[in-house]
């Protein structure tokens, strides 16, 4: 492995400073040593020259692979960002780091809470670095002091007294009595820290990792789901504990394991990390803790949100936007549909690429266009666009297509009656059951994506159409409205929409009013709407009493016990009678 030297935040080194700080790339350490005096003198000697702290990353074979002008916290070495080891095992790496007392600190370190005292005013070391040592699983973390009064001196036999107290962090097997997850020995000498044997320390540390923390089985394969959602302005708790709890059900069903969530209040989001900075260091903590390979945030992130969360945190972090279009990636049959879906997640992507700078730009050629020209970032957003034009293209003549199947039905005065709701509300199972058809149909949030049309008879014998759409969902991505208008226009078209509710859901009026905001976009709000209190037969009488008050044209049934379904196809008789008074005559 080569070494690197990191200069981080640094300014004004000079170039002999520079050269000393390769040169400690040079330095070795035995492999049952967690430090030498000679390293912890270079170490304190040139923090204390510099005015910056540093960062050493020694791996087991005691080869220093990585030099930082900072803090551990801020080490950017690809080896530890997002190391994910076995539960009984360590990553393999140390940090060997200067403190300074008093002097300038490397970056934001006072603001951002670096190096602080505890409250009885002993020596320690800061939470951002003992949270990097947690994340990224180090074999121990080891903070030199650095004494701004001392001397230093290399005659033999002379301690140095530039070095000053040495403090030793390792993780723990489980949280301690005050739930932390690492302990902080106490201070000592940098001499007295080389008779530490290093090996024996790191052997009993992995053994009591898998005796008393086994972890967590994880298949092979497997994505285990974190989740995070916000309360801020406007929204109460127990909304976003809801929330999260139907996230939990599209995680699921997109088939990922759900291992854990949390909730921050804060007016708004954090423009950088969404969470507060401290707050998403948690998460990357519990993260660790739970073996989790995804992170899931109840909203829609900017590009730079997720980007810098994932540097925090060191695995794949998507917004619910992704997860909804990943669902809709998999369940879609036809082409049609996943046409719309590759449509939808070329919109998503398009303002989410993200550049490596002018090294991939394409030259340009020829008086006044010298330079760096097209960078390949541009290219991809240009190919993307235009891939966004043909799928465009391809959406207007599928609504073409429909718009045709329309006219023919309309002119075989045949009535339409679109099955419009939240997903999961049972609007499948009861198309099934109304038109004896066997519809896919299953337990989870959009079961069936592809719109389906099945024809059936009304109680005076007349022909209708039923088709059932695509389940709506809170905080529907507007790139997937704007997709799926051709199908969702069935909607916008129909004669009569049949509201397929989920009766049983506590959250009822919630669904209700999500999809009454997604059929507003559409323009269909307006059209005769009947209301099916779906699943009734696990409903409470007195709460069927007090829904039927809350929705126009009630019909309490079930779907899947096949009860209720005469008043349905009455109701939607009695309705067409009204405003399709034409076509009752024809079809009587």
């Amino acid at each position: 492995m080569h070494g690197k030297v990191d200069l981080g935040k640094a300014k004004g080194l000079k170039q002999s400073e520079i050269k000393k700080l390769n040169r400690l790339l040079q330095q070795r350490i035995p492999k049952d040593k967690i430090l030498t005096i000679e390293l912890a003198d270079s170490v304190a000697e040139l923090s204390h020259e510099t005015g910056y702290p540093l960062s050493l990353v020694v791996n087991r074979r005691g080869q220093v692979v990585n030099v930082t002008v900072g803090q551990p916290f801020e080490v950017n070495m690809p080896e530890l960002r997002g190391v994910r080891v076995g539960p009984g095992r360590l990553c393999g790496h140390r940090i060997i780091h200067t403190r300074l007392d008093d002097r300038k600190q490397s970056g934001d370190d006072k603001k951002q809470g670096g190096e602080q005292k505890p409250s009885d005013g002993s020596e320690f070391v800061s939470k951002e670095n003992l949270q990097c040592l947690a994340r990224n699983r180090l074999d121990l973390l080891a903070q030199v002091g650095v004494n701004p009064a001392g001397t230093f001196s290399r005659s033999k036999g002379e301690q140095s007294k530039i070095a000053d107290v040495v403090h030793i962090a390792h993780l723990l097997p489980g949280r301690d009595a005050e739930g932390k997850l690492w302990k902080v020995m106490p201070g000592s000498t940098a001499r007295r820290a080389q008779d530490d044997n290093f090996e024996e320390l790191i052997s009993a540390l992995e053994q009591e990792f898998r005796t008393q923390a086994p972890g967590l089985a994880v298949a092979e394969g497997e994505e285990r789901a974190y989740l995070i959602g916000l309360v801020s302005d406007g929204t109460d708790a127990w909304q976003v504990e809801d929330d999260l709890d139907e996230l939990a059900r599209l995680a699921r069903t997109a088939g990922a394991t759900v291992c854990g969530r949390l909730m921050q209040t804060r007016q708004q989001p954090d423009p950088k990390y969404f969470f507060g900075s401290g707050k998403m260091q948690e998460v990357a903590l519990h993260m660790q803790e739970l073996g989790s390979t995804l992170l899931v945030v109840d909203q829609e992130l900017t590009p730079s949100q997720k980007r810098n969360i994932e540097e925090v945190v060191g695995v794949k972090v998507i917004d619910r936007t992704e997860l909804i279009l990943d669902i809709f990636a998999q369940r879609a049959q036809t082409k049609e549909g996943k046409l719309q879906v590759e449509l939808a997640q070329m919109k998503y992507l398009l303002p989410r690429l993200i550049g490596k700078g002018d090294n991939l730009s394409r030259l340009g050629g020829g008086i006044g266009t010298r330079g760096p020209g097209e960078t390949k970032l541009e290219i991809d957003r240009r190919r993307i666009r235009e891939k966004i034009t043909l799928l465009e293209a391809d959406a207007e003549r599928i609504g073409n297509y429909r718009d045709v199947q329309r006219k023919r039905r309309i002119n075989e005065h045949l009535p339409v009656v679109a099955l419009t709701g939240y997903t999961n509300s049972g609007k499948s199972t009861l198309l099934n059951a109304l038109t004896k058809s066997d519809v896919f149909t299953q337990d989870k949030l959009f079961a069936t994506l592809d719109p389906t049309t099945r024809r059936t008879t009304l109680p005076d014998h007349s022909p209708i159409l039923i088709s059932d759409t695509v389940g709506f969902i809170k905080k529907l991505p507007t790139s997937l409205v704007t997709a799926f208008r051709a199908t969702l226009e069935e909607v916008a078209v129909a004669d009569v929409l049949v509201h397929v509710v989920d009766a049983s859901h506590p959250n009822v009026l919630e669904h209700i009013s999500a999809v009454h905001d997604v059929l507003s976009d559409l323009g269909a709000v307006d059209k005769p709407m009947i209301t099916v209190l779906n699943k009734a037969d696990i409903v409470r009488k007195e709460d069927l009493a007090w829904l039927i008050a809350q929705v126009p044209n009630p019909v309490i049934a079930s779907a899947k016990i096949r009860f209720g379904l005469g008043s349905i196809l009455s109701k939607i008789q009695e309705v067409i009678s009204e405003v399709c008074p034409e076509r009752k005559k024809y079809s009587a």
